[in-house]
């Protein structure tokens, strides 16, 4: 399954874009499933669908999306139920934790009770990729994702959850520790107190294998990025550092997309002024970009895309001498009239460079310089907000406001950080033989 995650600047048209990437992968006659996380009825009327309603399945079987609705052939579009998500699990997680919830006098909290909290959304949007692709293929059967995601900056630390999570986990419940359950029951005899119920560590379990499923499709070949962006004065800076951001997480970005860009050759003195500053930026966004990324162009077309909030009737008459491509699905202009227009969603690309077993490469120069050079893409990188800590077996690379704890290959744990250097969009880190540690020769 090709999963394509549409994320950009705000207020740049990213629901537009990805409704739109979604319906010109059906109209390529691919099954393509349009996920959207806005809480506001955005996309519910930029496809003309009406509002969706939460799911009604037990806490057990929730799923953390609306049941799927067709908004055109080979196009179905669904939201995810955050709120509802997080009270099915958190009631399922008192369930689990009885015990120890009796132990301490705590009185659950009733699912009527429960609201989502800040935050919740990140988590229901990682459970939702894990829930598409492990739905049964032959009751579904899906063959692109589209995933309308929050802002850059906010999809960056969403994607950056999975990993991040699995190493809290890893360091609160380390494998030594679980190790010791046999000791469990021998454990709360001496004590007089209950030991945490075995449900919790399995609980824990579970979480981490989700994790790691999750990660894995984010650095899947199959799992790329587009960016939506509004030229102007700043999208280059905000378009930079999110790429930086993207790439410090295993995540490529395929195409950046310049949307609403005005007509040029215009006599009106004040559009050609906003025109000529979309040209600009848009000349800045190729230069930083192409040709490793395509920038694709959108125009704008004039309309807003919540002109129509409901299903066009299919036999109302149609006005002859509008584009026969200008409705949607639901009748609204924009999303159909982009579907022609964005890249086509392909299958994945291979990566030479980036090989998926080992993404960054170790290069040996023992033999003339006496170093090993760790080398990480980090294209957009900004050298001044650029930071490295070495702790212990782990480097802490900071991109900006993002930061990610790398455990070192086996060979630079016998290394000492000797220099690090910024060279065309690429991170090289020197490390040295440490005489004490390294295996010496007979």
């Amino acid at each position: 399954m090709r999963t394509v995650l549409v994320t950009g600047t705000g207020g740049a048209g990213r629901t537009t874009v990805a409704a739109a990437t979604a319906l010109a992968a059906a109209r390529e006659g691919r099954r393509a499933l349009l996920l959207t996380a806005d809480r506001d009825s955005t996309p519910e009327a930029l496809l003309g669908l009406p509002t969706p309603r939460p799911a009604t399945a037990t806490s057990a079987e929730r799923l953390p999306w609306s049941p799927p609705v067709e908004a055109a052939p080979g196009m179905w579009a669904a939201r995810i139920a955050a709120d509802d998500w997080f009270r099915g699990e958190l009631t399922s997680l008192q369930e689990r934790g009885s015990g120890a919830l009796d132990m301490l006098g705590a009185t659950p909290l009733d699912p009527e009770e429960l609201t989502g909290l800040p935050g919740t959304e990140a988590f229901a949007v990682l459970r939702a990729l894990r829930a598409v692709h492990d739905a049964d293929p032959a009751a579904a059967g899906w063959d692109v994702l589209v995933v309308d995601m929050p802002p850059a900056p906010d999809t960056v630390a969403v994607l950056a959850l999975p990993e991040q999570l699995r190493r809290y986990l890893r360091r609160l419940l380390p494998a030594e520790r679980q190790a010791a359950r046999a000791l469990r029951p021998m454990l709360a005899q001496l004590a007089g107190v209950p030991m945490p119920a075995q449900k919790l560590y399995e609980t824990a379990e579970r979480w981490a294998r989700e994790l790691a499923g999750v990660q894995a499709l984010i650095e899947s070949e199959a799992t790329t990025v587009r960016l939506v962006v509004d030229p102007g004065p700043l999208a280059d800076r905000a378009l930079r550092t999110a790429r930086a951001g993207l790439a410090l997480y295993g995540c490529r970005v395929e195409a950046v997309v310049a949307n609403r860009l005005l007509p040029t050759g215009t006599a009106d003195p004040w559009l050609a002024a906003l025109s000529g500053q979309q040209q600009a930026a848009l000349k800045e966004l190729h230069g930083e970009w192409a040709p490793d990324v395509p920038v694709r162009e959108l125009p704008h077309l004039g309309r807003d895309p919540l002109e129509a909030t409901s299903p066009r009737d299919p036999d109302a008459p149609r006005d002859p001498d509008a584009p026969q491509d200008a409705a949607g699905p639901g009748g609204v202009p924009q999303a159909g009239g982009l579907a022609a227009l964005v890249a086509p969603v392909g299958a994945p690309e291979p990566r030479p460079d980036r090989p998926a077993a080992e993404p960054w490469t170790v290069e040996d120069r023992l033999a003339d310089d006496g170093e090993l050079v760790w080398r990480l893409p980090l294209p957009g990188a900004d050298r001044d907000a650029l930071g490295l800590v070495r702790r212990g077996d782990e480097l802490i690379v900071t991109v900006g406001p993002f930061h990610r704890v790398l455990p070192l290959p086996s060979a630079l744990r016998r290394c000492t950080v000797s220099g690090a250097g910024l060279r065309d969009g690429r991170l090289h880190v020197r490390f040295a033989p440490d005489p004490e540690l390294w295996p010496r020769s007979l």
